[in-house]
């Protein structure tokens, strides 16, 4: 089995701005509070101490237990739910669309890593009580992100109309999906399984948010997982503050823009808007404008002045969704939260909010790059030492890959570096004689150089091919590995749905991805079944 590790800053699948924020690089210095370590969550325990409304608490865990009433609760997220009253308990929290029947792989990398952490939080801390948070994106209103899946190389798109939040989304038509989806799982105890697990999921709610909380509950209540939905009018209430703040000031805008300019040299995740609000309602979700004195609902004839939108406010929270920008801060408000748990793309965005954190005297969570894992068959594990590949060989780009393995299974030398120099050593001479002579005969020479280097360029070039065509057999077998591995030439848990695993590893998958995972260790884990 190949034994080399595969760090995120190695893997060639992060970006600039998070290899050097992993690699802790000064120019970021300014735009997080504490990176996350171990021993670095004893101060920003001390800071949310202090900086939290624990008034606040009584009206979460009511809302919480609210949210549970249909929901069969393990013992420890019963446990959980009745902590987060006290006051020195904390929690980590990862967020997450409602992509249908969970998305991608990662979906439950981000809770396994959330739980993880959590218990690595007790062990080393246990004055106090930490809960793991799974906030779910129910106000998000792009459909057409969740509303599929694949399995075994094939999409299964749910086929429905939605403009509003997708957490209200009604959950008919899922059975005629389902019908279709049952027939690639067939029949095995643990295709069953599966079957059962959508079916009590998807077709016994009535909406996606309902639905997905289930999921999530059946997954990993056991190891006591809290889920919340954060549309919720009672929630919303300690968030109008700072609501009232943004739709008066609009003060995220010039905050989040002068820290975008600071991260100039990296791709900007997200740009803010001069209002970074939506108005929600259970078909609508569209942003707020202020224009010529009032405030605008677009795409809409709704438009309020000022004291009529406060006042909606006051009366109904529930109608005033945070962007990407104020999301954050909202979750920050709510929760008596430590660290956020996220991919590379999350964290991106949340670099760019501290001084708007800082502006509204919110502490500003540590943030974690969520665990990244590619599961391996040991008949992929034996393949790979057959054909002697390392991890970081197949981490590789497939081109990079096949011409690595070409070169090290030829004979000789493919590279003709050794005949460049020497051709380079011969035109020396002549370089010596044209110096003497006419100024047209050194740019003859210099022409007749490159037009010999070019020569054996493409020498080498089609050398490379005619290694590449008598290799082919050793080389298609590492290349269709390669393709099971990283499906689509990308990373496994960007493309593959639990139930494929699922359909395999029954029940023990989940213990199995947990009992190896390592949040704060930042790299590639590869776990074999």
């Amino acid at each position: 089995m190949p034994t080399d590790c595969i760090t995120y800053q190695n893997s060639g699948y992060f970006s600039s701005l998070m290899n050097d924020y992993l690699d802790q690089k000064n120019n970021l210095h300014t735009l997080y509070n504490r990176f996350p370590t171990l021993e670095n969550f004893e101060a920003q325990i001390l800071e949310k101490q202090d900086n939290f409304n624990n008034d606040s608490r009584k009206t979460l865990v009511s809302v919480l237990e609210e949210q549970y009433k249909k929901i069969e609760l393990s013992a420890l997220t019963k446990q959980n739910i009745e902590n987060l009253r006290s006051k020195n308990t904390y929690t980590v929290t990862t967020g997450h669309q409602l992509n249908l029947f969970s998305g991608p792989l990662y979906f439950l990398y981000k809770i396994i890593s959330t739980i993880n952490l959590i218990n690595q939080l007790k062990s080393k801390y246990p004055s106090n009580k930490f809960v793991p948070i799974y906030w779910m994106a129910t106000e998000d209103h792009d459909f057409e992100e969740i509303n599929y899946f694949n399995f075994k190389g094939k999409k299964f798109r749910w086929n429905k109309e939605s403009t509003g939040p997708v957490g209200r989304l009604s959950t008919a038509g899922l059975d005629e999906f389902f019908e279709v989806y049952q027939l690639e799982l067939g029949s095995s105890t643990n295709a069953q399984e599966i079957k059962k697990m959508f079916k009590d999921a998807y077709l016994n709610h009535n909406n996606l948010a309902d639905a997905t909380r289930h999921l999530a509950n059946s997954l990993f209540g056991s190891y006591g997982l809290v889920i919340i939905d954060a549309d919720n009018a009672d929630l919303k209430r300690s968030f109008i503050p700072y609501a009232k703040h943004e739709l008066l000031k609009q003060s995220s805008h010039k905050l989040v823009l002068e820290t975008a300019e600071k991260l100039k040299e990296y791709f900007v995740q997200v740009n803010p808007r001069e209002i970074n609000l939506f108005f929600i309602e259970d078909k609508m979700r569209e942003r707020i404008l202020f224009e010529e004195g009032k405030y605008k609902i677009n795409n809409t004839k709704n438009e309020f002045t000022e004291n009529e939108i406060l006042e909606l406010l006051d009366s109904h929270p529930e109608k005033f969704s945070p962007n990407v920008i104020m999301r954050p801060l909202y979750q920050e408000v709510l929760l008596p939260n430590l660290c956020y748990i996220g991919g590379g793309g999350e964290i991106a965005y949340w670099l760019e909010l501290k001084s708007f954190f800082d502006a509204a005297k919110v502490t500003f969570p540590m943030l974690l790059v969520r665990n990244s894992v590619l599961l391996a068959t040991e008949k992929q594990v034996r393949k790979a030492d057959k054909l002697e590949l390392s991890w970081h060989d197949l981490f590789s780009k497939q081109g990079d890959l096949i011409n690595k393995k070409t070169k090290q299974l030829t004979e000789f030398s493919i590279d003709l570096d050794n005949l460049k120099i020497q051709l380079k050593d011969q035109f020396k001479d002549l370089y010596t004689v044209a110096t003497k002579t006419d100024e047209s005969f050194m740019g003859a020479v210099k022409a007749q150089e490159a037009k010999q280097i070019k020569g054996l360029e493409n020498l080498e070039k089609r050398l490379l091919r005619a290694q590449k065509k008598k290799l082919s057999d050793i080389l298609d077998r590492i290349t269709n590995l390669q393709n099971d591995l990283f499906p689509n030439q990308s990373l496994q848990e960007r493309q593959a749905n639990f139930s494929e695993f699922y359909l395999e590893n029954g029940e023990s998958l989940i213990p199995m991805i947990i009992k190896q995972l390592k949040p704060l260790e930042n790299q590639f884990e590869v776990i074999t079944f």
